[in-house]
């Protein structure tokens, strides 16, 4: 946002970002829903959108905000907005605690273990359960509007978690890009790197063959310092490299890959990174492998990659292998989390994918997470809390899968009942389904969309008939 943004703002209202219009609002909430031996509460950031509510039991479409800004989640959840005058819907977007504004320790909310360790799923859920029996309780013609849940990724999660866990508060779940299975014991570790090939392979075998063999070649140049300093300014890099980094460095050129992956978009877009249309096409059409062994040669090449994901609009001065762009996503939130219970196990082989042979190795990863943090993590928890395949008790989720995105390696891509049902999108990336509708969406994106809006109806219907016939008994029982 620019200086004058919150002179706009005030002027208006309401904030007007995006292009969809919303109200800010905040909610005091339990830092500890589990326990009496912390009482501390925090305010809760929860936006509203109430254009096309019907206020006589509309349904509520809640958005299970995730590890970010919760403005960054709804620029990108058109669909909500889409759909919501169809359904008399009125839009709300919680913020995850922790993330963007919602901190329950302002400044050192990650401070230590006994702060930080207050970020946890099971968490979050219970702040959003205690959020919407407030909206219910106070918000007249609330009292009886069934909720439909929507996310994307770990908002994706946590939006099929909330139905599975909360079925008495949430009527049915759209849970898009949602890697519920990426966890030790039910998906392989090498499936996700596995997927980021094939979505640079449909380009053609040559450009994940490049970048198979690019580590190889930043070996070789990296082995002295000449070579080092070349790479650094080749790269136009921030800050030289040195050999202390190349590990870290590594893992910065996995990460980019993977990001080009998830957001392999039809149209422009900047949901991580300001990229073209087809950015995995765009990066593809820069590499050739004619480069012989001339190691410079082909790592040349390798930064019109580079470049085109860190500075598509040209206003960088140099690439930070400190960043993946994603300045509005809580990276420091994540870690945490991802050092304690969303341990989600992956490994490269280089032969299978395109990427440095890397094991997974747990005892490492346990020693990292207890350097950082100071904490131990806990591979089994998220299967044991919310059931891992084990979910058919449970019912009302769409679960929605792009082919190309890496992370449904880790979602569910078969329906396991008449009432948890997997729609794939062969020809979609990152919760593509949930963007706002757009000229360049493939056919299958709007077909899923069709699918989840036909849910979404019968849900309101089953939840209608039940509370008609919960009136009339009580009815009854007044005659």
């Amino acid at each position: 946002m620019d200086m004058w943004t919150p002179l706009l703002l005030a002027l208006l209202g309401a904030s007007r970002a995006f292009g969809y219009g919303y109200e800010e609002h905040w909610f005091t909430t339990q830092v500890d829903h589990f326990s009496f031996a912390n009482n501390d509460v925090f305010k809760m950031r929860y936006l509203v959108n109430d254009s096309w509510w019907d206020g006589d039991g509309g349904p509520i479409f809640f958005y299970t905000g995730n590890e970010g800004d919760i403005e960054l989640f709804l620029e990108n959840t058109g669909a909500m907005f889409d759909i919501a005058p169809e359904f008399g819907a009125l839009v709300v977007f919680a913020e995850h605690r922790y993330y963007g504004q919602s901190q329950p320790y302002p400044n050192v909310s990650l401070s230590d273990p006994a702060r930080a360790g207050f970020l946890t799923s099971e968490q979050a859920l219970a702040d959003y359960a205690d959020l919407l029996t407030h909206l219910r309780a106070t918000l007249p013609g609330a009292q009886a509007s069934p909720v439909i849940t929507f996310g994307g990724s770990y908002g994706g999660m946590l939006a099929a978690w909330f139905r599975v866990k909360y079925p008495h508060v949430v009527q049915g779940a759209i849970a898009s890009s949602a890697p519920i299975l990426q966890f030790t014991g039910i998906t392989p570790c090498e499936a996700f790197g596995q997927v980021v090939t094939r979505t640079f392979g449909k380009e053609g075998d040559m450009c994940p063959r490049v970048i198979r063999k690019s580590w190889d070649a930043i070996d070789r140049l990296t082995a002295d310092q000449e070579g080092m300093d070349w790479l650094s300014d080749a790269w136009n890099l921030c800050s030289p490299l040195n050999s202390s980094q190349l590990t870290d460095f590594k893992q910065w050129l996995n990460d980019m890959y993977t990001n080009f992956a998830m957001i392999d978009y039809p149209y422009p877009a900047s949901f991580l990174s300001p990229l073209p249309g087809y950015p995995v096409k765009v990066a593809c059409s820069y590499l050739h492998d004619d480069h012989g062994n001339d190691d410079r040669a082909l790592l040349t090449n390798i930064y019109d990659v580079i470049n085109l994901y860190f500075n598509y609009t040209g206003a960088a001065d140099c690439v930070d292998t400190g960043s993946q762009g994603t300045s509005s996503l809580g990276d420091d939130g994540w870690d945490f989390q991802a050092c304690t219970e969303m341990v989600m196990p992956m490994c490269y082989d280089g032969v299978a994918d395109m990427f440095a042979p890397s094991p997974w190795n747990l005892a490492e990863y346990t020693a990292a997470c207890r350097a950082r943090h100071n904490v131990q993590p806990r591979p089994l928890m998220a299967p044991l809390l919310y059931g891992g395949l084990n979910i058919t008790g449970s019912s009302n989720i769409v679960f929605a899968n792009g082919l190309l995105d890496p992370w449904s390696s880790g979602g569910v891509l078969r329906s396991l009942s008449d009432s948890l049902v997997a729609v794939i999108i062969p020809n979609g990336a990152h919760h593509l389904d949930l963007r706002g509708s757009n000229p360049a969406d493939p056919p299958d994106v709007i077909e899923a969309r069709r699918v989840q809006r036909e849910f979404i109806g019968v849900w309101i219907k089953q939840y209608e008939k039940v509370k008609d016939r919960n009136a009339f008994n009580a009815a009854k029982k007044r005659w």
